[in-house]
């Protein structure tokens, strides 16, 4: 592992130091995402817990704030949605973060799921870009949710979609396809171009770096991460490890490192320390070396990416530093 670096997309929802040790121990930061998922705490609840880990940890700990749908269906839900931003920023927060829920869950009215570009978002939108604040995305899911699960491609999603069926869209026939997930968050990058957009997962487009180049391509003001997908690019290095090195060399000015870990008690603190560090040292030797390795993701070996060294720091820190303002670490 270099010798500083950033996971740029991290959930740090409880009060346990054995992650932090961890940190500390690699010369690491984190970029902590609060996100409106049902089986996490309230939102005010999660920025409690990284305003004391601000505290304890100066310069290290950054992250972005969300809103919740509890005023959805009435004339109220934007203005507090905002308020809810302007709270979260006026405690430090970077920017906002929007989850999959839009299109997925209680967005529905006479039976048309409403989606990230329908105009009822368009303020929230407005209030993002004329404050310069970064949006972070995570629109749709991998292609794999719109699968059965036997046809699925590695065994994390296989697993998650097992474990919460409520979003498996597979079992969903008249919720919005694959594509109509991808098209809507397209058209509200079309409406707002001048947002700095950090799409989230590879976009959602974790089966083919070349969807994912094109979005980058198209908007200029757009990164990604890498975070919960790189088992999808060490699949696709198996048959196109040219293909896949190239892709990070062309955009290492627009790739953020990080590993969606979700410490949300449910874990044991120890268990959680110990992924980060597995994580961290794992992926590290894909993007950094060219040890032949495997995984328990997918049958099969692949072959690191070897990256230049100015390349991986690049994506394992200065992308995360410059962009989500570490500048003191």
């Amino acid at each position: 592992m270099i010798s500083k670096f950033i996971d740029a997309h991290v959930h740090l929802n409880t009060h346990s130091s054995e992650k932090m040790e961890k940190m500390m121990e690699y010369n690491a930061g984190f970029l902590s995402i609060n996100t409106n998922i049902p089986f996490f705490d309230e939102i005010v609840e999660q920025e409690k817990i990284i305003l004391e880990y601000q505290k304890k940890y100066p310069g290290r700990i950054k992250y972005f704030t969300t809103f919740n749908f509890k005023k959805w269906g009435s004339s109220h839900f934007v203005d507090d949605a905002i308020c809810q931003i302007k709270r979260g920023l006026e405690n430090g927060a970077l920017g906002v973060k929007i989850w999959k829920d839009v299109g997925f869950d209680y967005h529905q009215k006479d039976k048309d799921f409403v989606m990230i570009d329908a105009p009822i978002f368009d303020p929230i939108f407005e209030y993002i870009q004329e404050n310069n604040l970064i949006l972070l995305g995570h629109q749709g899911e991998p292609r794999n949710c719109w699968l059965p699960l036997e046809k699925m491609t590695v065994n994390s999603d296989r697993d998650y979609f097992k474990e919460h069926p409520e979003y498996h869209m597979f079992l969903k026939e008249k919720h919005p396809s694959y594509e109509d997930h991808m098209r809507a968050r397209d058209q509200m990058l079309d409406k707002f171009p001048d947002i700095t957009y950090v799409g989230l997962h590879l976009f959602s487009m974790e089966w083919s770096i070349d969807e994912v180049a094109y979005r980058l391509d198209r908007y200029p003001k757009t990164l990604t991460d890498v975070a919960g997908r790189v088992s999808h690019l060490q699949l696709q290095a198996k048959v196109n490890w040219k293909g896949i090195r190239d892709f990070f060399i062309k955009y290492q000015d627009r790739i953020i490192y990080g590993t969606d870990v979700i410490d949300d008690g449910i874990i044991p603190a120890e268990e959680i320390a110990a992924r980060f560090e597995h994580l961290w040292n794992f992926h590290y030797d894909f993007f950094a070396t060219r040890k032949t390795l495997s995984t328990p993701e997918f049958q099969g070996e692949f072959v690191g990416l070897n990256l230049p060294k100015s390349v991986v720091k690049k994506i394992f820190y200065t992308n995360a530093k410059e962009t989500y303002g570490f500048y003191n670490f």
